[in-house]
């Protein structure tokens, strides 16, 4: 199983919202918005912030997949 942020890049997109404000928002780094992007992991804490700022579940952030879905 992998994580995949697919939920959070749509939950950005029903809220409006790019990259960059919710790196701004959130007081993410540039590092964290590449790292998903290339689907790497994140820290939990991390995951909290976003959560935090979209004022979401963490499933609006992230899911699991099966590794060949990616």
């Amino acid at each position: 199983m992998k994580i995949s942020y697919k939920p959070l890049w749509k939950t950005l997109i029903d809220k409006n919202m790019s990259k960059k404000d919710l790196r701004l928002q959130a007081h993410l780094t540039t590092n964290h918005i590449a790292n998903m992007g290339k689907g790497e992991h994140i820290s939990m804490p991390t995951l909290i912030k976003i959560c935090e700022t979209l004022n979401c579940d963490i499933s609006d952030v992230i899911a699991l997949v099966p590794d060949d879905d990616l």
